[in-house]
């Protein structure tokens, strides 16, 4: 055979020769078997997950007990009760981190989970996230109330309605468009004092909770020119936003409010003692000129 002619054949057989023998070992390599996930391997991973995101937010560990706790409840397998209180410890973790729209959601769907769900009396009186179960509560009987007397009600007028989308607005953490809705309601005029004093009420926690804290105060004081005898309730007062905002705006419009009585008292006086003077016997004597 011509060498220059057969080196090239050889370097050809042994390069097909390799190809073959990687063929066959690739067809040869035994596959990996993919994991069968079942239902009942996710239920455990659920428990698992709630165990661990308990025991995170015991240990104040809190970002690892949200993740947790939201894999626990991802795939919805765990039971009513576990799943009411992994989203009663995600309402405290968002409380607790200023996310009070997430906190009011997660305490609604522990509701919607559980009818009976509730906090203990301890759980109850907490100073940050106290206040919004309270209210996300109030807010569910109130809607449960009205879903069992439809066709009762008697129509609302059109600053009722804007007071009522307002609060909607105001539960579901868009204050600014609550805001709107509250101001436009006090606008059209309210035919009762309550309910302007409702509106300007939350038109003040918008404020505060948009840290216009300025504003908030102002609102908080102007509502004392309706009603002399307001005050928030011991809940509503505790909220840390506004609990020195209101405070100081409470101090401040009793104190005026004292300085006016006192300014009409003393003008009273003396209008009084104007009257008692022009009609006394001797300015009636007087001759006139």
């Amino acid at each position: 055979m011509n060498m220059p002619l057969a080196r090239p054949l050889l370097v050809l057989a042994a390069v097909l020769a390799l190809a073959g023998c990687e063929q066959l070992g690739t067809k040869e390599k035994p596959q990996p078997v993919a994991p069968q996930i079942t239902e009942e391997v996710l239920r455990k991973h659920a428990q698992d997950s709630l165990a661990a995101g308990v025991k995170e937010y015991d240990a104040a560990d809190y970002a690892k007990a949200e993740s947790d706790l939201n894999e626990a409840l991802a795939h919805g397998l765990l039971p009513k009760t576990d799943q009411s209180h992994a989203r009663k410890l995600l309402a405290f973790i968002y409380c607790t981190s200023n996310r009070e729209a997430q906190c009011r959601d997660e305490f609604r769907k522990a509701f919607e989970i559980d009818p009976d769900f509730s906090l203990t009396p301890a759980e109850d009186g907490h100073p940050i996230w106290g206040p919004v179960y309270r209210d996300v509560r109030t807010q569910l009987i109130t809607e449960r109330e009205a879903a069992t007397t439809v066709g009762k009600q008697p129509t609302l007028t059109k600053a009722q309605q804007m007071l009522s989308d307002g609060m909607v607005k105001y539960d579901a953490g868009e204050y600014s468009a609550a805001r709107r809705l509250l101001e436009a309601a006090i606008t059209e005029g309210f035919a009762d004092k309550a309910n302007q004093v409702k509106a300007m009420k939350y038109i003040a926690f918008t404020d505060c909770l948009e840290r216009r804290y300025k504003d908030c105060r102002a609102q908080f004081i102007k509502i004392y020119d309706v009603d002399p005898n307001f005050d928030l309730t011991p809940a509503e007062a505790g909220n840390p936003y506004w609990t020195h905002t209101f405070a100081g705006a409470k101090a401040t419009a009793k104190r005026q409010l004292a300085e006016k009585a006192a300014k009409e008292a003393r003008a009273a006086k003396d209008q009084s003692a104007k009257d008692k003077k022009a009609t006394s016997p001797a300015a009636a004597s007087v001759p006139q000129k």
